[in-house]
């Protein structure tokens, strides 16, 4: 099995989110106002699984196992493009959830940025994607044996779970600070 059937995977389910996160917008353009809670779910899943889980994996097992390779200068090129591009939405989420939280506390001007943000997005994603799908991925597989593709999977899972209890304690660690047990 090469890495990237779980890659692909991945891009399927933010693909549905991205889907999700464009009738929200058609919907909060007609009504003028926006679900925050929505937008906090929509934020989470783009921190949490897009970019830590999704563009972790890339950054810190696939890239990193690609600089140990002689790649052709296109692939190298679109290496420093994907990671520029995961930068970008760093920032975008990162001003998404800011106008949220201004939103929520009542600024009805946040609206005009949360939407500019969620355009973006929605820009943002597809094309994203469509450049690992079809001009990344598949070719620079041929780089990597058999086993060094098996490898890569193993620390992806491996990843993955780290990645889980990474959230969860501090989920439990947010929740010990709320309500210090008593002494």
């Amino acid at each position: 099995m090469l890495p990237i059937g779980p890659m692909m995977i991945e891009h399927r389910l933010i693909e549905r989110m991205i889907k999700a996160m464009n009738h929200a917008l058609l919907q909060a353009e007609k009504q003028k106002k926006i679900d925050p809670r929505f937008i906090e779910t929509a934020t989470d899943f783009i921190r949490a699984y897009a970019d830590r889980c999704h563009h972790g994996k890339e950054e810190d097992i696939l890239f990193r196992e690609l600089k140990k390779k002689k790649i052709s200068a296109e692939h190298q090129t679109i290496i420093e493009e994907l990671i520029e591009e995961h930068r970008r939405g760093r920032q975008v989420t990162g001003k998404l959830v800011e106008a949220n939280s201004r939103y929520m506390k009542g600024d009805e001007r946040a609206l005009s940025e949360i939407l500019e943000c969620i355009r973006t997005l929605i820009g943002f994603y597809p094309k994203h994607i469509e450049k690992e799908d079809r001009r990344f991925f598949l070719p620079i597989m041929g780089y990597f044996s058999k086993e060094e593709k098996e490898a890569m999977l193993q620390e992806g899972y491996r990843f993955d779970a780290d990645l889980l209890h990474e959230e969860y304690q501090k989920a439990v660690q947010e929740q010990e600070h709320k309500f210090p047990p008593k002494l």
